[in-house]
């Protein structure tokens, strides 16, 4: 653009949650609970995970994979969030910025792609018992792991180094909690069709097809539930899925309805309580959802830290 000041900035404004000062105390000390309560939560679950060989499942190596990205999901965007609530200085460097995009977008597509893996683990379990342990071998398993891991690193460095090369103008206040990719977008003066058509592209990619995958899952896996004749074992599949499909709700439902609708139908609060539900509630709820309707997660911590004998249940 011509006739406007193309200035590389050195920090940007991080104006956060719109929260009235009387109320500001009140959530800080909701948020840093919430925070916390992510943190020893999922970090309870890979302890228990490590420390039990019960759990030493293809289905709790997805799951352990699952809190860990949790934890640096939500400590991606906590820290700084409860910072700049009890501070005045809500600045964040250019550098911190394009950090912050990349770790946030590296931990959220990889909570992605790790439930895509539990659904297939639980599509194999229930449609497939007899041939789960061929099917689901060690070196799936790695793969389904190493896998996400690999693509989401990438697709990380993409949008990063596609952030990098935009330049911004005087305009530094981004009207969000964290470096938010649309949000950026906004405040720069360069042409953004490039980043624009790379993200839609990418969403339908990691985002719809993942979904899909998970949809078609769950549907073989309802179809096969209902061809049992037997009502108790109708009951434990769904009570197997159920944890994992509460998650799968939680976090789509929120990443759909912020991500693949036009943004002109939403205020900058509701997109900032749609990006808190995936980005916070979410990660803070996984340990609860697992831990308290999974009876192996509830033996594995009497195994543990009660040192008593506990039943396993399949």
């Amino acid at each position: 653009m011509t006739g406007r000041n193309q200035t590389t900035l050195s920090e940007f404004l991080l104006l956060g949650l719109p929260i009235e000062s009387e109320h500001r105390n009140p959530f800080y000390v909701l948020f840093l609970a919430m925070y916390v309560t992510t943190v020893l939560g999922n970090l309870l679950i890979i302890v228990l995970i490590c420390l039990d060989p019960h759990l030493h499942t293809p289905m709790y190596l997805f799951l352990s994979n699952l809190s860990f990205s949790d934890l640096c999901f939500s400590s991606v965007t906590m820290p700084k969030l409860l910072q700049n609530m009890q501070s005045q200085d809500l600045s964040i460097s250019y550098a911190g910025c394009l950090t912050q995009i990349y770790f946030f977008m590296l931990f959220g597509d990889l909570e992605d792609f790790l439930l895509v893996a539990m659904a297939y683990d639980r599509y194999v379990a229930i449609c497939f018992p007899l041939h789960y342990t061929t099917i689901m071998s060690p070196r799936l398993c790695l793969f389904l792991v190493v896998l996400p891991w690999v693509l989401t690193t990438f697709h990380a460095l993409l949008h990063t180094l596609l952030m990098a090369r935009l330049h911004f103008c005087a305009d530094n206040v981004i009207t969000h909690f964290f470096c938010d990719l649309s949000a950026l977008m906004k405040l720069s003066c360069s042409d953004t069709r490039v980043n624009e058509l790379v993200i839609f592209i990418m969403v339908g990619l990691v985002i719809v097809i993942p979904f899909l995958l998970i949809i078609m899952s769950y549907a073989r896996i309802v179809s096969s539930i209902l061809k049992v004749p037997s009502v108790r074992g109708i009951c434990k599949a769904f009570s197997t899925c159920g944890s994992h499909l509460t998650v799968v709700s939680l976090f789509y439902g929120s990443v759909i309805g912020l991500y693949l609708c036009p943004s002109s139908n939403h205020s900058t609060v509701k997109e900032t309580v749609m990006a808190m539900m995936y980005a916070v509630v979410t990660p803070m709820l996984n340990p609860f959802i697992y831990s308290l309707r999974n009876r192996d997660m509830k033996g594995a911590l009497g195994r543990v830290f009660c040192r008593k004998k506990a039943p396993f249940s399949l």
